[in-house]
């Protein structure tokens, strides 16, 4: 019998990375610069001298050597020496140094005065829609791994530094390995956290610490297309109908159906963004038509599908002109 690990590990398998974007600064005090938000997920590690982070919304947070820092949906930020100092706009930065094709050459400049030097290294990451809808929506805007928590912050930080150093070097094959390196530290980062929240009886992952309770939320995450009901999810967990439908809503917060239909919208904004004929998905999804699933999926989300996708692709469009 799995563990509830395991079954975190079975959850956690839809976030896969398709495409990622590197950067490293060297910064001299006095600096700041700021970020209006970015269509991806931010990694980033440093090195040299402390650093003041303040994501939009949120209290500041001094960042050490060797911390890793996460914006799990690219919230806007500001990093600085000083937070009183006027930031300099990062797309400022990017339009004076992004040289050559911009999906070959990672972003590095050197900015601010003659002080002390902190070298800020980055890896953004495009990840799928089915985890940015399922799982990093659950996260707070800012993940703060520090150095001082031993070995998994130190292992992370040496894969987040090999990707940086292979993507600046050029060597063969660096993008698929930005890609899949960064991929692999942000499933450590949730894992941790994940685990973090499950010991101490948080959130949704209160499911997965239940074997009966994981095994039915592992599979509608390993298949949220398939025709799911509450006497088949039953089955999986090995109860009866009503003892698990009272169970899952008193460990996951929402009923059965309720967190199904969840996974089968973002799913399905994973197949909208994948370009699948929208008669196709509505089927998928278990809707008898298109206009029945546009409905839904406009509850959802806010948007038409169609809207939706012309949302995401301008997204992806963003993305694409950070390379």
């Amino acid at each position: 019998m799995k563990q509830s690990s395991d079954h975190l590990s079975d959850v956690l398998a839809i976030c896969r990375a398709e495409r990622a974007v590197t950067a490293s600064f060297s910064l001299g005090e006095p600096w700041a610069l700021a970020s209006e938000g970015v269509p991806g997920t931010m990694i980033r590690i440093a090195q040299g001298q402390p650093y003041w982070l303040q994501v939009q919304g949120q209290s500041p947070l001094q960042v050490l050597p060797g911390d890793l820092v996460v914006l799990p949906l690219g919230s806007p930020h500001v990093i600085a020496s000083d937070l009183a100092l006027a930031p300099v706009p990062f797309a400022r930065m990017i339009e004076r140094f992004a040289q050559g094709p911009k999906d070959e050459n990672p972003l590095t400049f050197e900015h601010g005065g003659g002080g002390a030097q902190t070298r800020i290294d980055s890896v953004l990451l495009w990840i799928s829609a089915y985890c940015r809808h399922s799982i990093l929506t659950l996260l707070p805007p800012l993940l703060h791994i520090p150095a001082a928590q031993a070995a998994p912050p130190a292992m992370l930080g040496n894969m987040l530094q090999t990707l940086i150093e292979d993507s600046l070097a050029r060597r063969a094959g660096w993008r698929l390995a930005a890609a899949r390196l960064g991929e692999l530290v942000l499933i450590h980062v949730l894992s941790n956290h994940f685990a973090a929240q499950q010991q101490r009886g948080q959130g949704w992952v209160r499911g997965l610490a239940d074997v009966q309770i994981a095994r039915a939320m592992a599979a509608i995450h390993g298949r949220p297309s398939h025709g799911w009901t509450l006497q088949a999810l039953a089955r999986e967990a090995a109860m009866s109908r009503s003892l698990f439908a009272e169970k899952f809503k008193a460990l996951v917060g929402e009923s059965p159906m309720a967190y199904l239909q969840q996974q089968r919208m973002a799913h399905a904004a994973q197949q909208l963004e994948s370009g699948l004929p929208l008669a196709q998905i509505a089927e998928d999804c278990g809707y008898e038509s298109e206009r029945v699933f546009a409905r839904a999926f406009k509850r959802w989300c806010g948007l038409p599908p169609r809207a939706y996708q012309r949302s995401a692709k301008a997204l992806r469009n963003e993305f694409a002109a950070l390379k």
